[in-house]
């Protein structure tokens, strides 16, 4: 089985964090990888923002999320306790934004896996983003102008283990 096959079946969310940091190599190969997803159109227009995992903003996207949802004291953060989030966000008026966010966050998941990394894709944070709060959180992120969040990847040294989902041929794929 080649690399991508087996990082794709070894996958899984990482719910928990060492306290060691990513390199500056690390990061950049992370990165470099949600870059060069492919995009509608060839628009490439995705951007990263990088957020260290101590950084108060994330306390506050926290405090709104779990506000909104009827959360208190929740036992982890939206993002586990991860060293390092990184925020997908895309030209808001562009309609495969989104899908393309999708695509560019799963390639930054496999290239973590392929290197000995724990991810956990975050959507759970959409409403806050998106929500009374967004400008703010669009300031504090240096979101581009016109651009909006699409989805947030949590990147670090895993803490725990868990085994990839389980999935049934016969119910999830039709041959016609």
């Amino acid at each position: 089985m080649n690399e991508v096959l087996r990082s794709i079946e070894k996958r899984s969310s990482t719910r928990g964090y060492t306290d060691e940091k990513l390199t500056k190599e690390e990061l950049k190969q992370l990165i470099l990888a949600g870059l060069q997803a492919p995009t509608a159109a060839n628009k490439q227009e995705i951007h990263i923002t990088v957020v260290e995992g101590n950084n108060p903003i994330l306390g506050e996207i926290e405090d709104v999320k779990n506000k909104e949802r009827g959360i208190e004291n929740p036992p982890h953060n939206f993002y586990y306790e991860a060293p390092v989030v990184l925020m997908l966000s895309a030209d808001e008026s562009f309609y495969w934004s989104p899908l393309d966010a999708g695509i560019a966050v799963e390639n930054i998941a496999l290239a973590a896996q392929s290197m000995g990394l724990g991810s956990l894709i975050i959507g759970c944070i959409k409403d806050a983003m998106r929500g009374e709060k967004k400008a703010h959180f669009a300031e504090a992120l240096q979101l581009p102008a016109g651009y909006e969040f699409q989805i947030a990847i949590a990147l670090g040294h895993k803490g725990t283990e868990k085994e990839p989902h389980e999935y049934s041929w016969e119910k999830n794929v039709t041959c016609l």
